[in-house]
């Protein structure tokens, strides 16, 4: 390999890693623990991930910038050249971090990964992938070394703080659920939190709105396109046809969310069977684009009808929906929100259980603990206020856990 054609990649990475703002990190940037040697970092497109990478290199290399190296994957350059090579150049001059995203761009990935490991044991590599990324458990020694972790789409809490309106500390859902009065009247004091929560349910799951945002809900529409037409088929094996009856699935779903699904009814008009259609919406799930519920956390090998669907975010509710009913918004933001953090299912009364312990109804300022009065341990999730009450917790609130 020349050392002309590599230095486009060094010089890339560095022009990338100069233009990368600082003064805002997602939740993940400070959970991570970068001594690890193998770092997974996976999540729904747009998320954050590239920045976070990126955020790393300028904040830990300044002074050795050619020891750390970022590459994407889907970089034309590697149309004809290798990854291998990248980590045999860049290990024997001098580098000591590589950090790679896209990496279900590459064939065999977890192969590739494995043999970094092996053959270069003192080289730190951080990798980026869909989130629909497997680490394949039956490569057992490949699993136990990699250490992988989840960016959700940005929590209320961290849009206030991308806006420059407040920074706020995570709140426990513990701490939330036993002291949310005293942290509300501390916020609000300061914030008219009300209408940013409306422009947070609209357009601030995803932190690119800022770089285009009156296109947003065309350039989030041609994110899902992406996710379906190139990251699944990278990671699964389905067809073109399959692709079509995906994206068909998901405008199906957005336009009924979140009634119990007449699976049967979907399947026809998909002109499928239940096995592939249950694929499909699993599949669905993994790339970040619904979120299923059922009254036990189900496994992708154990596949059975979900009790409710909804979108993955607010946000992709106003891209792909007409008029987004406000009811399916607000049910919507809590699922999203609390999942990214606790274990929720379908209960037998109420919306919304939580850690098999915590019963919630989601609901407006009007809303009653009719459903839910005589069952322990049960909240409302309440739209419209500022403050709460006793177990009537604002909406809100439910943004402030990550």
């Amino acid at each position: 390999m020349e050392t002309s054609s590599i230095d486009s990649l060094y010089s890339t990475s560095m022009r990338l890693v100069q233009l990368t703002k600082t003064d805002f990190h997602r939740y993940l940037y400070e959970k991570i623990n970068w001594d690890n040697w193998l770092i997974a970092i996976k999540g729904a497109r747009g998320v954050g991930k590239t920045t976070l990478m990126l955020q790393r290199i300028k904040e830990n290399f300044a002074d050795h910038p050619e020891k750390a190296l970022y590459v994407s994957l889907d970089n034309l350059w590697f149309a004809n050249n290798s990854l291998t090579e990248v980590v045999e150049y860049h290990y024997t001059h001098g580098g000591t971090h590589l950090f790679i995203d896209e990496i279900h761009k590459y064939p065999s990935w977890q192969t590739l990964v494995k043999n970094i490991a092996d053959e270069y044991p003192d080289l730190h590599v951080v990798f980026t992938g869909s989130s629909m990324l497997k680490i394949d458990k039956s490569q057992g020694d490949l699993s136990r070394r990699i250490r992988d972790y989840t960016l959700n789409v940005m929590s209320f809490r961290e849009f206030l703080e991308f806006e420059g309106i407040t920074k706020l500390p995570q709140v426990s859902l513990t701490e939330l659920l036993t002291n949310h009065v005293r942290i509300a009247m501390q916020i609000t004091a300061n914030v008219k939190i009300l209408p940013l929560f409306e422009k947070y349910l609209e357009y601030g799951c995803y932190p690119f709105y800022k770089r285009d945002f009156d296109g947003f809900s065309e350039r989030l529409q041609k994110t899902i396109h992406t996710v379906l037409n190139e990251d699944a088929p990278a990671i699964e094996d389905i067809t073109y046809p399959t692709i079509q009856k995906l994206l068909k699935m998901l405008m199906i779903l957005a336009e009924r969310v979140p009634q119990t699904p007449k699976m049967n009814e979907l399947y026809a008009i998909l002109e499928t069977n239940r096995e592939q259609g249950l694929r499909m919406l699993y599949l669905l799930q993994r790339a970040g684009l619904i979120h299923l519920l059922s009254t036990e956390t189900k496994e992708f090998k154990n596949m059975t009808k979900p009790d409710k669907i909804y979108l993955n975010d607010t946000n992709l509710m106003y891209a792909l929906t007409a008029n987004a009913n406000i009811g399916t918004l607000r049910e919507t933001f809590f699922i999203n929100q609390i999942s990214a953090v606790a274990a929720t299912n379908y209960p037998l009364k109420g919306d919304f259980i939580v850690n098999n312990k915590h019963l919630f109804e989601v609901g407006g300022k009007s809303k009653k603990f009719t459903q839910i009065k005589d069952e322990p341990d049960s909240y409302l999730a309440v739209d419209s206020i500022e403050t709460g009450h006793g177990n009537r917790i604002p909406l809100w609130m439910f943004g402030m856990l990550y």
